[in-house]
């Protein structure tokens, strides 16, 4: 019989197509203003636009780039009468696509008489100009008396005055700062402003995955005219719903519309003129992070698991620049896809910080997800960019540990209230442990790593991968996990027969006598219903307890060790 293997390749996706269609809007002696259409085919998010430009007669021996995020640019600073050539390119998180066009798209700038006109002839001009700028303020302000006449908010937000300014908000150009769809008076305003309407026929549902809050969430198909169908995620609002519901159900996509980033669950648009109300997001093959990890469990090495992190927190960076707080992160809540790039998902519980970077968000009820939650939160209902670094300090512990349960079956009191620190997970690099507790700081919540630190020191370990080598272990992490108590002397004890008799929970030592200890391999036949009736309760998965058992055994062989 030949022998053979099956190898599947996964490519990444493809470089955005050229951009085709170039227009020169306005040309001026030393200026011209120029825009394009999108790529016919895009693949992906277009994160910016390269420019690139030179003197025709130079034949690109001197040349100049500039990148735009939208599509158009004003281009400044060039000679008056001279033909210039000009390529543009997109980029996605896959690259950059091809130049276009080609050959390159050629311009003029004007000659010097072209605005030598006479004074007289300025004067029309600037008494034009005058009296078109005063209509429009006139105009702008009559809109505005009008509307504070004919509607008085029921908000008390103090910056509800710019939301209804400018489409909604104001921005300032280069700064992108997160609207919170609840400021808005009608809802459905911000819906429509930030979400994108699709037409149900668009979508063809496959299958159900799963059960949301509100309804299905399934798998499907969404074909837009002159655009390659995609498979994509729906969730769907069930039947009956109150127009809280609806309301609340659509506040996630008015939120997830604003986030533009290649590590942040993108969101395809809503329908709502038609039942069912759907939101439609980009479709993740592999799930959720934590099921997806507990299914592969070692199957990945220290880098992959670290470039896993390093776009959580690049997400994350993101989300902490535009102002805004998750509140809810977790793995549970990052979706990953078929390239293994994880992506930030789920803003129900989300809400916008103040204008003061240092001013915390106070939640008014609701369930706290408390195993991921800092103490300041849980105590205060107080959220930060600082208490979502505690969360992440969380995650990063699930991604070294294959998605186990964090404190596994402690309960809330003793995971969190108590100061307990989680152990490092095994074979967790030491600096990935530094890490956690690093973001697990509970006096000084301001001592924990901005986004930003983290993945800087993500980047670092990615380029020095011996740096992983080095695993985090009982001699080499603090010995006092318990940090809010101050540490007392351990004694050595030479076999664990030794630590036992040591304990002083007497039930503890009934119920290893009951079975007749006599090694660690007699505590892997004890179960946990055994060990529950005297009052042991094994605290983490018993297989590894058991393992960490034995190594200590065979260490007490040349002598005895702290426990």
């Amino acid at each position: 019989m030949r022998q053979y293997a099956a190898v599947t390749i996964t490519t990444n996706q493809a470089a955005p197509s050229p951009v085709t269609v170039i227009r020169k809007e306005k040309t001026s002696r030393n200026s011209v203003s120029l825009s394009w259409q999108e790529p016919e085919r895009p693949n992906g998010i277009i994160l910016d636009y390269e420019i690139k430009y030179y003197e025709k007669e130079e034949q690109e021996t001197s040349y100049t780039i500039l990148r735009a995020r939208g599509c158009n640019v004003s281009l400044n600073g060039l000679k008056p009468n001279t033909a210039y050539l000009l390529q543009i390119r997109a980029r996605t998180a896959a690259g950059y696509g091809a130049s276009s066009p080609s050959p390159s798209f050629q311009f003029e700038t004007s000659p010097d008489s072209a605005f030598s006109i006479s004074s007289e002839s300025s004067q029309v001009v600037l008494i034009a100009i005058s009296s078109a700028v005063a209509i429009i303020l006139l105009t702008v302000l009559l809109y505005v008396l009008i509307g504070r006449f004919c509607c008085r908010s029921k908000s008390k937000h103090p910056d509800e005055k710019r939301l209804h300014f400018g489409n909604g908000h104001l921005r300032l150009p280069g700064i992108r700062t997160y609207v919170d769809p609840h400021t808005y008076e009608d809802p459905s305003q911000a819906v429509h402003e930030f979400a994108k309407e699709l037409d149900a026929s668009c979508i063809a549902i496959d299958k159900v995955v799963g059960a949301g809050e509100f309804g299905e969430v399934c798998s499907g198909r969404l074909k837009l005219p002159s655009k390659k169908e995609i498979c994509v995620a729906i969730k769907t609002l069930k039947g009956g719903y109150t127009d809280k519901q609806r309301r609340d159900f659509l506040a996630e996509a008015s939120i997830m519309g604003q986030f533009d980033h290649p590590n942040i669950i993108r969101l395809e648009g809503v329908v709502t003129r038609s039942k069912p109300v759907m939101i439609v997001t980009e479709y993740m093959e592999n799930g959720s992070l934590d099921s997806f990890l507990r299914k592969h469990d070692a199957q990945f090495t220290g880098i992959q698991l670290v470039g896993m992190l390093r776009g959580i927190a690049s997400g994350m960076k993101y989300l902490s620049d535009m102002g805004y707080v998750h509140r809810d992160l977790a793995a549970r809540n990052i979706l990953v896809n078929s390239n293994l790039v994880c992506k930030v998902s789920d803003f129900g519980l989300s809400r916008v910080l103040e204008d003061d970077p240092e001013a915390a968000y106070t939640t008014r009820g609701g369930k706290i997800p408390i195993r991921w939650t800092a103490p300041e939160a849980i105590a205060y209902r107080k959220f930060t960019s600082s208490s979502d670094a505690w969360s992440y300090g969380i995650v990063l512990w699930e991604v070294m540990s294959y998605g186990e349960r964090p404190y596994w079956e402690m309960s809330n009191q003793d995971a969190v209230d108590e100061g307990y620190r989680l152990p490092p997970p095994m074979d967790c690099p030491a600096t990935l442990y530094q890490l956690m507790l690093d973001c697990w700081q509970k006096e000084e919540r301001n001592n924990r790593p901005k986004f930003e630190q983290i993945v800087s020191i993500l980047d670092k370990l990615i380029r020095n991968p011996g740096s992983l080598k080095i695993t985090a272990n009982t001699t080499s992490r603090p010995a006092n996990l318990l940090l809010d108590r101050s540490s007392s002397e351990v004694p050595a004890m030479g076999t664990v027969g030794d630590w036992m008799d040591g304990m002083r929970t007497l039930p503890c030592k009934e119920a290893f006598s009951g079975v007749s200890y006599s090694s660690c391999d007699t505590l892997a036949k004890t179960s946990t219903e055994d060990l529950k009736k005297v009052g042991v309760t094994i605290v983490g998965p018993q297989k590894k307890i058991v393992s960490s058992l034995k190594a200590l055994d065979s260490h007490t062989k040349n002598g005895p060790v702290p426990v």
